[in-house]
């Protein structure tokens, strides 16, 4: 029997001289071909760029739902830019987005490096803090409208504390409320990513500092917190792009009310198109959001210079 022998690969050499190593031919070593993106593509295709396209179209339409949609030009953006309702709404949203960052992002910073220690009984209160991030924002919003409900709910048994009780009468208690629902459910979210990158940071740093003579506040303060740039960047556009969104929390929790106190961009979206029965009017505010929401992310991406990728670890 004859066998063949295999030619060994031959490296390349650069122009500078130096050699590349050549993939040996069947190796089935090299960059996966489009095939293989190519399910997640379509699916991405149909199910978010199809329904934004049309969504663009009925933003320049009128239809009630009924019949055939008409053009109407720039009619919807016109009613709404002189809505009252819809400017405040977008001051609304741009205030739970600005309170929902300030808020969680110190929380889930704090809470995050200390679930990435070796403390006692870490793991057991680690877990049950993540049990909200489980529930699903309707059934979070449900489960908080009965405890603050003013006639059965904690503020009934505590009147020194909370008054007459109807936290949500009023606009400056029902937005608080409506921050905390978001802290509560979503800063475990959060604290999972730094937990994450905090446990990525090389030990050799803090060895250093401790031979330096840094306390802990300090190997926090120029090590940690050093080291979570980009996950803090990444939870921050998490965070706005989430704020700019919120629609179940106020729906179930507020109804937008009192009045529209608590209206914010996407529950108004809601009124117009699922109440009042304007498409295009809702399409008008959702394609409005899409835009803001992705200029926002990309100059919150430019400006901390994280679409560069800079290393933490330079020196290392």
């Amino acid at each position: 029997m004859t066998t063949t022998a295999t030619a060994p690969a031959v490296d390349k050499v650069n122009s500078d001289g130096s050699r590349r190593p050549t993939r040996r031919r069947g190796s089935g070593v090299g960059r996966p071909g489009f095939v293989w993106a190519a399910p997640a593509a379509l699916f991405f295709a149909l199910f978010a760029i199809v329904p934004l396209l049309m969504v663009a179209v009925l933003s320049f339409t009128s239809w009630n739902g009924l019949g055939s949609p008409e053009f109407s030009g720039l009619d919807n953006w016109k009613k709404l830019l002189d809505d009252p309702v819809m400017i405040e709404s977008l001051w609304l949203t741009l205030l739970l987005t600005v309170l929902g960052v300030v808020v969680q992002t110190p929380i889930s910073i704090l809470l995050g490096v200390w679930a990435a220690g070796k403390q006692r009984n870490r793991a057991i209160l680690s877990a049950v803090y993540f049990v909200p991030l489980l529930l699903s924002i309707t059934a979070v919003s449900v489960l908080w409208r009965a405890v603050l409900d003013p006639n059965f709910g904690v503020p009934s048994q505590a009147a020194w504390l909370f008054g007459d009780g109807n936290l949500l009468g009023e606009q400056s208690t029902a937005v608080g409320v409506l921050v905390f629902v978001a802290t509560w459910q979503f800063t475990p979210l959060h604290t999972l990513i730094y937990q994450g990158a905090a446990r990525a940071v090389p030990p050799v740093l803090y060895q250093a500092a401790q031979i330096d003579g840094a306390g802990t506040v300090r190997q926090f303060f120029h090590i940690t917190l050093p080291q979570l740039r980009n996950s803090i960047i990444t939870s921050m556009i998490l965070m706005v792009v989430g704020g700019l969104t919120t629609f179940d929390t106020v729906l179930i929790l507020t109804a937008g009310g009192p009045g529209t106190d608590t209206t914010n961009s996407a529950y108004y979206m809601y009124q117009k198109a699922f109440k009042s029965f304007d498409f295009g009017a809702g399409s008008a505010i959702a394609l409005l959001l899409v835009v803001v929401a992705t200029l926002v992310s990309l100059v919150m991406v430019k400006l901390s210079g994280y679409d560069k990728m800079r290393s933490t670890m330079e020196g290392l």
